[in-house]
């Protein structure tokens, strides 16, 4: 019997999110935060005023942010953004904790925030430390068969070395790609999201930070979401 646990919802999450009610008063508190944000209001303020208004409190504050962004920023990702079709012969990057722990939450029937940018968050975090959980293998091939079937060039996996395990799922993901004869390299980073922000290559992630650097990235999660996994917990922003 499996010790691994998922990386699902917290107790109270279906009350938080998972009402009609709940859900449109979050897709209203994104909209003013987009409003603020595309007026150079600052981030944390924005969200301060916006959580008050709709009396968020700090889970329900943290999916609203992570679903928001100024109209510039929207409108900047979607020039860089490439479809699944263009990948092939192109070389990939990904970020690796970024997409892995994403796609576990959403296999885990836990609740996922499609943003404003059309990329889906969630609520998790590694907190220095990953932790595998059932739905991890699951996640990866995934990945590795619509990169596959994508026709890419290679694909290179960055982790944040300070992380601790992240050696452990370094070896995983090598196994994994011997044995399912994946085109993937594995590298850890002090600095991975500079690393990844700065990669002339194509980069995988949902990181606000690093999509508003890319040269390039691509959407790959939201295609896994709508397209490979039934009934997952979606919330929308609009």
């Amino acid at each position: 019997m499996s010790t691994l646990k998922n990386r699902g919802k917290e107790g109270r999450d279906d009350i938080l999110f998972g009402t009609p009610k709940v859900q449109e008063r979050l897709k209203e508190a994104v909209t003013d935060m987009q409003y603020l944000l595309s007026r150079g209001y600052a981030q944390k303020s924005s969200l301060q005023l916006v959580g008050n208004k709709h009396r968020l409190n700090t889970r329900q504050q943290q999916a609203v942010q992570g679903m928001s962004a100024s109209t510039e920023q929207v409108e900047q990702r979607r020039s860089t953004c490439i479809s699944m079709n263009e990948l092939k012969g192109k070389e990939v990057i990904v970020d690796g904790f970024n997409l892995i722990i994403i796609l576990e939450s959403t296999l885990s029937k836990g609740y996922v925030f499609k943003g404003l940018d059309d990329c889906y968050r969630d609520l998790s975090s590694v907190y220095g430390t990953y932790k595998r959980v059932q739905q991890t293998e699951e996640a990866l091939l995934l990945v590795g068969s619509i990169l596959k079937e994508a026709e890419v060039e290679n694909v290179l996996w960055v982790f944040d070395k300070p992380v601790s395990n992240s050696g452990r799922l370094k070896n995983i993901l090598g196994e994994l790609a011997t044995k399912e004869n994946y085109n993937w390299d594995v590298i850890l980073e002090n600095n991975p999201d500079k690393y990844l922000a700065e990669s002339e290559a194509v980069v995988i992630t949902s990181d606000a930070w690093i999509l508003d650097r890319a040269n390039a990235w691509c959407n790959l999660v939201q295609y896994v979401i709508e397209n490979l996994i039934e009934d997952a917990n979606i919330i929308e922003s609009y």
